[in-house]
């Protein structure tokens, strides 16, 4: 391992009220933080970062591999093991890399008075979950990330992220061993490319990601080769560019709207409404996007009456659209993060802060993704993919199952 150049703990001035990272960090944003002891650790545009927090600070170190200077997206390949220079010679962006992507540029006190004056549910369970932001994650990994919670937990999210860090991502630093050759090493993310090549398919469905494998590959041969490198970045909120944009591709691209660029990531493999509005969310700063899964739409029949008096586990498209429009009227231009503080509320990990058990757990959302594709003849028009969509929501007792797993327990059923 090449010599890492190491940052002295420093602090943030920041309150429990504002940010509460055990909270944030484990409610199904972000599948790659680590928890040693009181410490959380992850890689991020290519340092290791370290967090701790008491009361009142948030407290910060970053460690970057040799030949990596602060600020690098990647480490490069080392010529030769040399003393890195002094770290206070290089310039260290770390803190404003914490407040972009803990999204610190918004009061999340005024916004949650905000949205308590305008919801009497919210009003009620949001003083035991205070601190809860949403995260300004780069885009690609939360499409990526996303597109593997189709049919899936967090739990077992968080082991293909880290599958795909292990075998795709860059090394960047060890953590929990006394040196630097000690420990467990954490990796960057991987770019597109790196997912797009031969056998990646292959390769993933080997290492359990199922159906994935085809979202994932296909996914990233069409961002790496089909679009432009700045296609992702065109997505984005102009108020929240993603990190580093601006010195990427400069100030005047050509941007969308939250609607607008919705739909162009349903054009992706693997990607329907609810993923795209977890990307649009989290990692292309629209406030306003409000992914539906299977808390959600309990959380919108039971405390909101939606869906009509018979409680139903299946809903529409239009349904779907529904529900978001609700919350959007409620809470504004950031419902998106008002919706994931009732999201954290309704998880059974959360559930010792809650007065009441939540409801969902044992359910699961599935939503079936139809891709029918009319076979092109000659001096004929071009392939035409129809998406045809139902959302359903079935009881469960166990763990979910690989699609795969199930298809093969039906067909035996049947058989007997």
């Amino acid at each position: 391992m090449p010599s890492l150049r190491v940052s002295e703990w420093r602090k943030l001035p920041l309150s429990l009220t504002e940010l509460c990272i055990d909270t944030t960090l484990r409610c199904g944003q972000s599948f790659r933080w680590k928890k040693t002891d009181d410490e959380w650790h992850m890689v991020l545009h290519g340092r290791l970062l370290s967090l701790k927090q008491d009361d009142t600070y948030l407290h910060y170190k970053a460690t970057w591999p040799s030949k990596t200077s602060p600020g690098s997206e990647k480490p490069s390949v080392p010529v030769k093991e040399e003393s890195p220079p002094p770290l206070d010679s290089l310039a260290d962006d770390t803190e404003d890399l914490i407040r972009h992507y803990f999204s610190l540029k918004h009061d999340a006190g005024a916004l949650y008075e905000q949205w308590s004056q305008n919801d009497a549910n919210f009003r009620r369970k949001a003083p035991r979950f205070t601190g809860i932001r949403i995260l300004s994650q780069d885009a690609w990994e939360a499409l990526i990330g996303f597109i593997c919670s189709s049919n899936n937990n967090i739990s077992r999210i968080s082991q293909m992220v880290h599958k795909l860090c292990l075998h795709y991502g860059p090394s960047v630093a060890r953590i929990g061993g006394g040196s630097a050759d000690d420990g467990e090493l954490l990796h960057d993310f991987p770019d597109a490319a790196a997912l797009a090549g031969a056998g990646v398919e292959a390769h993933l469905r080997q290492l359990g990601f199922g159906y994935r494998a085809r979202y994932i590959a296909e996914t990233a041969r069409i961002v790496a080769q089909d679009k432009p490198p700045e296609w992702l970045e065109t997505l984005t909120n102009p108020e929240s560019p993603g990190w580093g944009a601006a010195e990427r591709y400069g100030t005047k691209l050509d941007r969308v709207s939250y609607r607008e660029a919705h739909d162009e990531l349903l054009t992706l493999s693997g990607v329907g409404p609810k993923v795209a509005d977890c990307v649009c969310l989290m990692g292309l700063g629209w406030g306003e996007a409000v992914p539906v899964d299977t808390h959600v739409w309990q959380i919108a029949q039971r405390d909101y009456k939606l869906g009509g008096k018979v409680k139903s586990k299946t809903f529409s498209k239009a349904m779907y659209d529904t529900v978001g429009d609700h919350f959007r009227g409620i809470w504004g231009s950031q419902a998106g993060w008002a919706q994931s503080v009732l999201f954290t509320a309704n998880l059974k990990s959360f559930s010792d802060r809650s007065a009441v058990k939540p409801e969902v757990e044992g359910i699961k959302i599935e939503v079936e993704e139809k891709l029918v594709l009319e076979e092109a003849k000659p001096k004929t028009k071009r392939k035409r993919a129809v998406l045809t969509e139902t959302v359903k929501l079935e009881e469960v007792s166990v763990k979910i199952e690989d699609n795969d797993t199930k298809r093969r327990r039906t067909r035996s059923s049947t058989r007997k």
